[in-house]
């Protein structure tokens, strides 16, 4: 992805514009808002990569599963392959699970 895109270079001369005018004037030329402008400007540090649009994927989530709960699930689901969910989910409760049967349903879909 070494293209640069419109993007970037709208960003750049509003930045260079902002340089030289003023925020409020960039922002007014540019049909933005100074907040947007302070945003690419505090970003910029001379490189085009500084432009490029960031990623949006968050990264982590504070209920996922952890490393041990997923391993306790593959270890017990190995011991009982046949067991319906919430048989499964019930052993894994004995063993020190917490989470609910939805929440294990989805993770079983993404994990063999």
């Amino acid at each position: 992805m070494a293209s640069i895109t419109q993007d970037m270079k709208f960003r750049l001369s509003l930045i260079k514009y902002a340089d030289k005018y003023g925020v409020t004037k960039a922002a007014i030329k540019y049909h933005t808002n100074r907040q947007y402008v302070y945003r690419w400007k505090n970003r910029y540090d001379g490189t085009w990569n500084s432009l490029r649009d960031r990623s949006r994927r968050p990264h982590h989530h504070p209920n996922q599963h952890t490393e041990d709960e997923i391993r306790l699930i593959r270890n017990i689901r190995r011991r009982n392959p046949d067991a319906g969910l919430v048989v499964f989910w019930v052993k894994l409760c004995q063993r020190g699970y917490t989470r609910s049967i939805p929440g294990l349903y989805r993770l079983m879909r993404f994990i063999r």
